[in-house]
C-alpha cells in the first residue's frame, strides 16, 4: 500500500517538475504569437485610422504626404491682394496644397498659399502637360483642330474632346509624332526648368528631362509629364500667357505700397502662338463645361473660367497630385490661378482642385472681383519675338 502511494506522489512529482518548463515555453510561445496578433490588430488600426479622409494624420504610406493639413500657418501674407488670398484660403480649406494666383496682364503675384510648395523644388505637372503639347502639335502642323486620332479600338477624338476628357492615348501619340526634341523645345520655350519669377529669392526651377524619361519615353512625358518636375509658379505663368494671348511674363511679387504703386511689368518673352490658341482654349472651356474640370464652373456668375485638370502619382516627392490651372474669365482675363493639392487618397485628384477653383472664382464673384472696372495697366517693354513654329 505505501509503494503504491509512493510510486503514485513520485509520478507526480515528476510530472509537476517536467511540466513547468514546458508550460514556460508553451506560455513564451504564446506570447510572441499574441504581440504579432496584437501588432497587427494594432497596424491595422492605426493604418484605417490614417486613410480615413477625416484624419489629419500622415499617410499609411511611409513618407506619403497628408491629405489634409494647415497650409497656411507658415505663410506670411503681408504682400498678398487680401480679396484674392482670403478666397484662395477660405477655398483650399483644410486641404494640404497650394493656390497661385497672378493678373495675367502683367504678371504680378496676387497671392501665394502655402509658400513652402509653392516655392518648393516641383511636381510632376500630370495632365495639366497637355495644353503645352497641344500648341506644339498645332504649330508643327502635326494636327489641325479638326484632326481625328484613334484612341481606342472604336474610338476617334478630336483636341477639342481630348483636351475635355484628358485622353492620355491622344496625348501620347502626339508626343510619339512629334519626337522628344520637339517636344523639349517647347516645354522650355513655355519655361519649364526655368525660373517663372523675377528677383524671388527662395523659388526654384523645378526641372526638365534632357533625355526622354525611362518611364513611358516620350509618349507618357507628352501624357503625363513623365520625367518632368513643375512649380505652382510656373503652371501659373503658363496660365497668365495663355489668357492675355501669348506673353510669357515674369513673374513679380511686389512687397511694398511704393513697389506696388509703380509696378512695371517684365516680359520674358512673346511665345507667337496667337493664332493657335483658340484651338487649346476651346479644349480647356470643354474641360470645364463637361469635361474633367467641370467642378470649377460658376453657374452664377458671367464670367466664364477655363482650365485643365491633372491627375497622377509623383514618386520623386511620393504623393498623389491633383492639378488645376486656369483662368478667368476668358474675354477679359483678370486672374490665372495654379492649384496643387496632395495627399494620399482618392480625393486628391484634379477635379478636386478644379473645385478649388470654383470655390475661388464664385467668392470673387460674390464681391463684384470680376465686375470691376479694370485699372489702366502700363504697356509692357518691348520683347524678343520667338517664332516658335516650323516654318512660321
Amino acid at each position: 500500500m505505501m509503494k503504491g502511494l509512493g510510486r503514485t506522489l513520485v509520478s507526480a512529482y515528476l510530472i509537476a517538475v517536467l511540466a513547468v518548463p514546458l508550460l514556460a515555453a508553451n506560455a513564451a510561445r504564446k506570447g510572441i504569437v499574441d504581440n504579432s496578433s496584437s501588432t497587427n490588430s494594432k497596424a491595422k488600426s492605426k493604418s484605417k485610422s490614417k486613410s480615413s479622409k477625416h484624419k489629419l494624420a500622415p499617410s499609411r504610406y511611409r513618407g506619403y504626404a497628408p491629405t489634409y493639413a494647415d497650409s497656411v500657418s507658415a505663410d506670411d501674407p503681408t504682400y498678398d491682394d487680401p480679396v484674392v488670398r482670403a478666397a484662395a484660403v477660405d477655398a483650399l480649406g483644410r486641404y494640404n496644397g497650394s493656390v497661385v494666383a497672378v493678373d495675367p496682364n502683367t504678371g504680378r503675384i496676387l497671392a501665394v498659399v502655402n509658400q513652402t510648395i509653392a516655392f518648393s523644388d516641383g511636381y510632376i505637372p500630370c495632365s495639366t502637360i497637355k495644353p503645352t503639347i497641344a500648341i506644339a502639335a498645332l504649330e508643327e502642323n502635326v494636327i489641325s483642330e479638326d484632326t481625328m486620332l484613334k484612341v481606342g479600338r472604336r474610338k476617334y477624338m478630336n483636341l477639342t474632346d481630348a483636351l475635355a476628357h484628358s485622353n492620355n492615348e491622344f496625348f501620347e501619340e502626339l508626343g510619339r509624332r512629334m519626337g522628344f526634341d520637339t517636344v523639349s523645345k517647347y516645354g522650355r520655350l513655355l519655361g519649364l526648368g526655368e525660373l517663372a519669377g523675377y528677383n524671388l529669392p527662395d523659388e526654384h526651377p523645378g526641372s526638365f528631362p534632357t533625355v526622354p524619361p525611362t518611364y513611358g519615353g516620350v509618349a507618357r512625358m507628352s501624357s503625363f509629364g513623365e520625367g518632368i518636375q513643375i512649380t505652382p509658379l510656373q503652371l501659373a505663368a503658363i496660365a497668365a500667357a495663355f489668357a492675355n494671348g501669348g506673353t510669357l511674363y515674369y513673374l513679380q511679387y511686389p512687397h511694398t505700397p511704393e513697389e506696388i504703386q509703380n509696378f512695371e511689368p517684365k516680359v520674358k518673352r512673346d511665345l507667337n502662338i496667337s493664332n493657335v490658341l483658340p484651338e487649346v482654349r476651346e479644349g480647356m472651356l470643354a474641360a470645364v463645361l463637361y469635361g474633367t474640370g467641370r467642378l470649377s464652373y460658376d453657374s452664377g456668375g458671367d464670367e466664364l473660367p477655363i482650365g485643365k485638370t491633372g491627375t497622377c502619382d509623383d514618386h520623386i516627392n511620393p504623393s498623389r497630385i491633383g492639378w488645376f490651372v486656369s483662368y478667368a474669365d476668358e474675354t477679359h482675363p483678370k486672374i490665372a490661378l495654379a492649384v496643387l493639392l496632395r495627399g494620399n487618397t482618392r480625393r486628391v485628384k484634379g477635379p478636386t482642385a478644379a473645385q478649388v477653383a470654383g470655390g475661388i472664382y464664385r467668392r470673387l464673384r460674390a464681391q463684384n472681383y470680376f465686375g470691376e472696372t479694370a485699372k489702366a495697366t502700363p504697356a509692357p517693354p518691348p520683347a524678343p519675338t520667338l517664332t516658335i513654329g516650323a516654318g512660321k
